[in-house]
């Protein structure tokens, strides 16, 4: 196997994020089910914009804010994602490239514009998130480089990109590539609604292509329709080479075979946003794998990492993550 020239390679929905503050009330006039992430067309993003308060507008997606962090870390990252050629698809490259990024996919000229995701933060620092696809539906078999996804340790995706039949294929597309390659694949299950979308599908990449997988508490219950955590664990135990499974203050576990490794959460003084906080684990858990580092302690970056982005608004590092290492 050749050397990489990427630690991890992200293929992802390419989504600018708006944040602002609402409480419950808010939630409830508009029918929204706090912690959640639904999916909306872009009458019932315009509403909702008009209708929320002042906000920041951040280049996010799950996938995007993971390679952040991997970059934050001093790794080396690309990404793939679709974006229009509109001020919010500059806007996104720019960010994500700033980073220290490699992002050479071709924007779209014509078509849905860039996606954009309205998260609502409540003062329990719990996050509503509200999506609209846009561009990001765009993403396709022919937007995956064999090359470049053949030139990375780990191509890493979110579950997501099940919502659109064609970047699903592209993420197919990639898994062949990256094994054919000798490299590894991960996923993360991305969201609780998601994995009830598309259960069947999920639990056979784990069996069948996936090498490491990322999930919370209540996302690998739902993926074995289990009532506990440990029934979860013993249930992904048989399938997956590795799961990485966080649990808010509870830390995270991680499984290989009949080894698991128990890590606690890593100390904040003050938790403001979890936005973002399993996307940021991600990548300190990747970025300490592609630096061979053991399982205990990929999990141990993966909860500094998790750490410093609840510590503020936002799902990107406000510090360096090398320097908390």
């Amino acid at each position: 196997m050749t050397s990489a020239a990427f630690d991890v390679l992200g293929i992802g929905n390419a989504i600018v994020d708006v944040l602002t503050k609402a409480d419950d009330a808010f939630l409830s006039q508009h029918g929204l089910v706090k912690g959640s992430m639904m999916l909306i067309d872009e009458a019932r993003a315009d509403t909702l914009y008009a209708a929320m308060g002042p906000g920041v507008e951040i280049s996010g997606g799950s996938c995007g804010n993971t390679m952040a962090g991997v970059a934050s870390f001093g790794g080396k990252g690309a990404y793939i994602g679709k974006v229009r050629d509109d001020q919010l698809g500059a806007v996104f490259g720019h960010d994500l490239r700033a980073t220290g990024v490699s992002f050479e996919t071709a924007s779209a000229t014509t078509g849905p514009a860039t996606a954009r995701c309205l998260i609502l933060v409540t003062p329990d620092a719990q996050r509503t998130m509200n999506t609209y696809l846009g561009a990001c539906t765009g993403l396709g078999p022919n937007d995956i480089d064999t090359a470049r996804v053949g030139a990375a340790q780990v191509t890493y995706v979110e579950g997501y990109l099940w919502d659109a039949p064609a970047a699903k294929q592209a993420v197919l597309k990639a898994f062949d590539a990256a094994h054919a390659a000798g490299r590894k694949v991960s996923i993360t299950l991305s969201d609780s609604f998601c994995v009830h979308r598309y259960r069947d599908e999920f639990r056979d990449l784990v069996r069948n292509k996936v090498d490491i997988l990322f999930g919370n508490e209540a996302e690998i219950k739902a993926l074995y329709e289990v009532e506990t955590f440990e029934q979860a664990l013993e249930a992904v135990r048989k399938d997956a080479k590795i799961a990485a499974l966080t649990r808010s203050e509870k830390g995270s576990v991680v499984v290989k075979g009949s080894e698991t490794y128990e890590v606690p959460a890593a100390p904040v003084a003050k938790v403001v946003d979890t936005t973002g906080a399993g996307d940021l684990y991600a990548a300190g858990f990747l970025f300490g794998f592609t630096h061979g580092k053991p399982l205990a302690e990929c999990a141990r970056l993966g909860g500094i990492a998790a750490a410093e982005v609840i510590s503020h608004v936002g799902a990107r590092p406000e510090k360096a993550l090398s320097g908390l290492v």
